[in-house]
């Protein structure tokens, strides 16, 4: 999953280090990037460090990753099976190819022999099997394997102490693995290219088992030379990298903060996202900023209040619907966000695989919303109603959005509703949400792959881990369990559809934004910057010329 901080208020920095979007311009578009000829690549100059603002990562463990700020990192020091490229297509990355039996269980993979560990071990198939059965290893403390790695046969058991290993895993031979599935799934592939199924070396991660991934001994792009933490970290090339080494020799992210146009303007660092208080002076012709300018698309994701059903007041659906009509979110959404978002009428983002035009989502009511906040269990005396505590990442004291804020108020003079904030570390943030911990909580989604399963089945199946607001119906439960297996696409489609709608009508979220197009500064001298809505192991692709 890429669980983000919703942080509405970034919109003034818009740090890109742990999030992507569309294409600059300047380079080939993420659906039709050019086939390049040797010619071509080997005429890119090589060398130089790319440099920008960062965050420190959440974990350095693939298996334990569950947000973008450390997948961002993760993608580019390890590597999986397979991985995503520029065109959003699913491709080899330490399998070079692989065999799908008839009936879609098995999935025969076989290794590339060039692929090697950053030591210069070639990656063996008994090295696959050990990362995705420690993923699985209730030790291990994933709280995402059994999202992204649970149809695999025998996972369920692994986790929850019934078996010593994984059976769906084979070892058939030093580079070849097969991997048996519990139902043909026609997205199984794509769950593979996040870090849950990244490939780890045994040796390195059992001689230090609390700390190996400080100094760890990786596959991908980049290795990890160095680490320190609110401070720097950076990469270094990997040279023997079996799918091309990469042109820059280095990538550093500045963990310490600053002001990120401030450290731009003064060419501290190389790319920054524009916020408001900066987007109408680098828009103007005249400023010398503007011929850096590029405009990124949306990205595919949302930002969402999440309540907890199970806790009051939030048990009654008629109050988590009152809510959602409470507000206006395309007035906020233009007034005060400068429409740099587009409000969230359903869950998908527009564009994204199987996206609804059609849904209605929640239209502004307050009339309504005052009535069906009167006909809840809570509304005849609204004295009676629990205190709400909002729980957001930050830092305690830290200012909240304009957008947050004009909702607060809403709530509070349409509703009477008074709503408390709670911030905490973001770490600790994601901690608490998985274990569920949370009245009601602020986050964002980001796709990992281009399937509606992504975003209905992963938040909002009953079962599922990352199902954090406790919601539960079995209508929903029933067609996303016949989605994942329905082999005709445009049936699974309408199937989300149906889900969708009916989770909009149960409003376990507040619906708040996607990404619209969004606005980015990138030195001249970097190319091949590509602004995907995916994360993908994208610094390979960067290389710096002289301006």
């Amino acid at each position: 999953m890429h669980f983000r901080p919703l942080l509405l208020a970034a919109l003034a920095t818009l740090v890109l280090a742990s999030c992507s979007g569309p294409k600059p311009s300047s380079a080939p578009s993420p659906t039709s990037v050019p086939s390049t000829s040797l010619q071509q690549e080997a005429a890119k100059p090589r060398g130089g460090r790319l440099v920008r603002l960062g965050s420190d990562p959440t974990t350095l463990d693939p298996q334990k990753a569950s947000d973008t700020t450390a997948a961002a990192i993760l993608v580019e020091v390890f590597g999986g099976l397979v991985t995503i490229d520029p065109d959003l297509n699913i491709v080899p990355d330490l399998a070079e190819r692989w065999d799908i039996s008839p009936d879609g269980l098995v999935y025969t993979f076989h290794l590339n022999p060039k692929a090697k560990f950053h030591d210069g071990r070639t990656v063996a198939a008994e090295d696959v099997r050990y990362s995705l059965d420690r993923a699985a290893d209730p030790k291990t403390q994933s709280p995402v394997v059994d999202t992204y790695l649970g149809d695999i046969v025998g996972v369920k058991e692994r986790l929850r102490g019934k078996a010593q290993t994984v059976s769906g895993l084979q070892v058939l031979d030093n580079q070849t693995i097969r991997i048996t599935i519990d139902a043909p799934k026609s997205y199984f592939l794509a769950k593979l290219t996040y870090p849950t199924a990244f490939v780890v070396d045994r040796k390195n991660v059992e001689s230090n088992p609390q700390g190996w991934f400080l100094r760890p001994n990786g596959t991908g792009p980049f290795k990890l030379a160095e680490y320190k933490l609110g401070d720097t970290l950076l990469l270094k090339a990997n040279a023997d990298y079996h799918l091309g080494a990469p042109y820059l020799d280095e990538a550093e992210f500045i963990l310490g903060g600053g002001s990120a146009m401030l450290m731009y303007e003064n060419d501290e660092i190389h790319v920054t996202g524009v916020g408001l208080a900066d987007l109408e002076r680098v828009k103007d012709p005249s400023n010398p900023l503007n011929k850096e300018l590029q405009r990124a698309g949306p990205q595919f994701e949302i930002g969402y209040l999440g309540f907890n059903v199970k806790d009051p007041p939030f048990d009654d659906p008629k109050v988590r619907m009152a809510m959602n009509l409470a507000f206006d979110r395309q007035k906020i959404a233009s007034k005060v966000l400068s429409d740099l978002v587009i409000p969230a009428k359903g869950i998908l983002p527009p564009g994204f695989p199987g996206y609804n035009s059609a849904v209605q989502g929640y239209a502004y009511n307050p009339d309504k919303a005052r009535q069906l906040l009167k006909e809840s269990k809570y509304g005849a005396n609204l004295a009676q109603l629990p205190p709400i505590t909002l729980t957001m990442p930050g830092n305690l004291g830290a200012s909240v959005g304009l957008d947050l804020e004009v909702i607060l108020q809403a709530w509070k003079q349409e509703l009477g509703i008074n709503v408390e904030i709670q911030q905490t570390e973001w770490a600790i943030f994601l901690e608490d949400v998985n274990r569920r911990r949370f009245q009601m909580y602020e986050l964002g989604w980001i796709a990992d792959y281009p399937d509606p399963q992504d975003f209905l089945d992963v938040l909002f199946h009953s079962q599922s881990s990352n199902n954090h607001s406790n919601y539960s119906n079995p209508q929903v439960d029933q067609l996303l369990e016949q989605a994942r297996v329905e082999p005709d696409q445009a049936k699974r489609y309408a199937l989300y559809h149906q889900v969708e709608q009916l989770v909009l009508e149960d409003a376990p979220w507040v619906l708040l934004w996607h990404g619209s197009e969004r606005y980015v500064l990138i030195k001249p001298e970097v190319q091949g910057y590509y602004l995907l809505p995916l994360i993908i192991p994208r610094l390979r692709y960067i290389y710096l010329t002289e301006q």
